[in-house]
């Protein structure tokens, strides 16, 4: 299928073709049609970087009436950079579409020039949360009377703490509007605001439900607690044209590696929540433009990051929600290229691998720590690589070439690369002369009972004394519950799954 056989407007046809896509993606292929045709809400479940933002943005500014300065719709997205990515991807959408407006409005920025923007008419507003519930209480964006209402990475949302101004800014729509919900996993909440704001809603599923993307594949290397930054280094120079995002669990964690590896001589830095808004955007922008190859980012920080071409994405500390690692692993292998998301453990974390391979229906290759001679074989060779291809640039160093010829004049072709290679590579054979290996041995057979005990939690230790004891424990525990039944937060709703066929009604 091609997009001119999804009815669209000929002049977004002609915008598409100008960006140089000519087949809808999966998602685009199931949410374009149906939004032309149908009427009821949307809920649509696809990973990220899978192009959500044409899907829904393609109907939108078809359907909206340019003539018309009132907003029309409001697309709500978690963070500044995603509410940028989507303004600046229906921009290029509508961009023979005259008359047409779209505002982008987020924190961080000057919220009178925002308004300025709005008063001049806004047919699409493009928003964060925050920002936009700020924005209705100073009675300048005016939404009761949008025909869309879009929430883009509502799951993102909702982890943020978004859900109260979500409340808050949906009770404030028009009751006869379109709710499209886009988001990669289906959590409670978002059922929730399911039953609450949307009617009978169509659910569309890109892939199977809560599990990660098709093209991303899945590694796992076991290292002791010691040598976790050790390891990370030798994936690192491992893979010399690595472009990755570095997760870590907390923002001082974050900052104190990505020190480390500026220090150590790699193009990195740290992108958390105590950084300022002109910093971040910093760090975005070097990123962006390849001046960085790793950035180390805690997960509220890295959302809404839209990098399409990351070879890497690096888990340092898996998250305490399993749920999150969706989220990670999904920044690599998109627009259909494939990427890797390496995870980093010791023994006593391998039971989690094993929980997430569960949830996200994806198995992960345990894969060893490179030794310093094979980092050391993979360096040598991406510099002879790089060498072999460097274009010569003959009339720049011309005038040069004489006197370089006589420098070297007596000297064998041989030697010369000889030379060459220990004038550049010598600080890495220096490094990893004597490296160890620090791969952890799961054959032995104290590491492996080890690692067994902590994959199976449950399973009782069975000393003397202890069995008793834990059976009284879970006796206790089992009591607890009985008695929590009849507690709603115990109970699974059942009022909105999705449903095994696409398109099948509520």
């Amino acid at each position: 299928m091609i997009f001119k056989e999804l009815h669209i407007d000929k002049r977004i046809l002609k915008a598409i073709a100008e960006m140089g896509f000519e087949t809808p993606m999966p998602v685009q292929e199931e949410v374009i049609p149906f939004l032309l045709k149908e009427t009821r809400d949307l809920v649509a479940l696809a990973h990220t970087g899978t192009g959500k933002t044409a899907a829904f943005g393609i109907p939108i500014i078809q359907k909206v009436d340019p003539f018309s300065s009132k907003t029309q719709a409001l697309i709500l997205a978690p963070t500044r950079e995603l509410c940028l990515q989507i303004t600046d991807d229906l921009n290029h959408l509508a961009k023979h579409m005259d008359g047409l407006n779209i505002v982008p409005i987020y924190g961080g920025a000057s919220i009178l020039t925002q308004i300025r923007q709005i008063s001049a008419g806004a047919q699409i507003v493009v928003a964060t949360p925050g920002r936009m519930l700020d924005m209705l209480k100073r009675r300048k964006v005016d939404v009761s009377a949008i025909s869309w209402l879009v929430l883009d990475e509502a799951d993102e949302m909702l982890n943020m703490g978004f859900k109260e101004d979500l409340n808050a800014i949906l009770s404030g729509t028009p009751d006869k509007k379109r709710v499209l919900l886009f988001s990669a996993t289906m959590a409670r909440e978002i059922e929730g605001i399911a039953q609450s704001y949307m009617n009978k809603p169509v659910a569309i599923t890109i892939g199977a439900k809560n599990t990660g993307a098709e093209n991303v594949y899945h590694h796992y290397y076991v290292v002791h607690a010691k040598d976790r930054y050790v390891a990370l280094k030798r994936i690192a120079d491992y893979y010399p044209d690595i472009y990755s995002i570095i997760f870590c669990r907390t923002k001082i964690e974050t900052q104190e590696i990505a020190d480390s590896l500026i220090k150590d001589g790699y193009n990195a830095d740290a992108l958390h929540g105590d950084l300022s808004q002109p910093q971040r955007d910093n760090v975005m922008n070097r990123f962006r433009c390849r001046n960085l190859q790793m950035l180390v980012a805690t997960d509220v920080a890295a959302r809404g990051i839209d990098v399409t071409d990351l070879t890497h994405i690096i888990n340092y500390n898996l998250p305490d929600d399993n749920e999150y690692y969706t989220h990670r692993s999904g920044r690599t292998g998109r627009a259909g290229k494939s990427g890797i998301s390496i995870v980093i453990v010791n023994i006593k974390e391998i039971f989690k691998i094993r929980q997430i391979e569960k949830q996200i229906g994806k198995k992960f290759e345990l894969v060893k720590i490179p030794t310093g001679r094979k980092v050391c074989e993979k360096q040598l060779y991406h510099l002879v690589d790089k060498v072999k291809n460097t274009e010569i640039q003959h009339q720049e160093i011309g005038d040069f070439l004489p006197a370089v010829y006589e420098k070297l004049k007596g000297i064998s072709k041989e030697e010369i690369i000889q030379r060459f290679v220990s004038a550049e590579f010598n600080h890495f054979l220096s490094y990893y002369r004597d490296a160890p290996d620090i791969n952890v041995d799961l054959t032995k057979r104290e590491d492996s009972l080890r690692a067994a005990r902590q994959a199976e939690p449950h399973i009782p230790a069975f000393k003397k004394g202890k069995f008793k004891k834990r059976r009284v424990q879970i006796e206790h525990a089992d009591k607890g519950r009985h008695k929590e039944k009849g507690n709603k937060r115990f109970s699974k709703s059942r009022a909105f799954s999705t449903p095994k066929k696409r398109g099948k009604r509520f």
